[in-house]
């Protein structure tokens, strides 16, 4: 009888342990935003949670003047923001790495390219400390509870519609 105990409770604690697997991976791929300083382009400092967390999705693109894939990335982002703004209340937010020194060349930029983007910059490189990431640009949807739910680093032209799906499902 003992035995037999030992057997039939061997299959209720596999479907335990696969079930606390599932609830646990629901929350792979996901972790906090972290809460950094980050400044206006008017020089005013801002912290990151000012814009997320608020319970709309927001996608922070991490870019550079001197990077063109990043401004290619924007230039095909700024086709479908609208939509994405009216359809699923998306914010982006473009946040440059420049250092101080090329700083000056934001604004410029951003006004030629007529971006309708938030821009913020992080020139003490604060967030690409905390995110580890290497290359830009970077691409971060957050939830709106403020957590990072997908990331992709490159732009390939067409990733759009993957990004989409994305906040869709959110």
């Amino acid at each position: 009888m003992k035995a037999y105990l030992r057997i039939s409770s061997y299959p209720i604690r596999s479907v335990v342990c696969l079930l606390c697997f599932f609830f646990a991976a629901d929350g792979f791929g996901q972790k906090a935003l972290p809460d950094v300083s980050l400044q206006t382009l008017a020089g005013e400092t801002v912290r990151l949670a000012d814009y997320t967390g608020r319970g709309n999705p927001v996608l922070i693109s991490l870019w550079a003047t001197w990077c063109k894939p990043c401004h290619t990335e924007l230039d095909h982002l700024k086709d479908y923001y609208p939509g994405w703004r009216d359809d699923y209340d998306l914010e982006i937010l473009a946040i440059t790495i420049d250092n101080p020194r090329q700083l000056p060349r934001v604004k410029p930029m951003v006004a030629a390219k007529n971006w309708p983007y938030t821009i913020l910059s992080d020139p003490a490189a604060r967030l690409q400390s905390e995110l580890k990431f290497r290359a830009i640009p970077q691409l971060y949807l957050i939830d709106g509870e403020g957590r990072i739910v997908y990331q992709t680093s490159g732009y390939l032209p067409g990733m759009e519609k993957e990004l989409e799906r994305k906040i869709k499902s959110l």
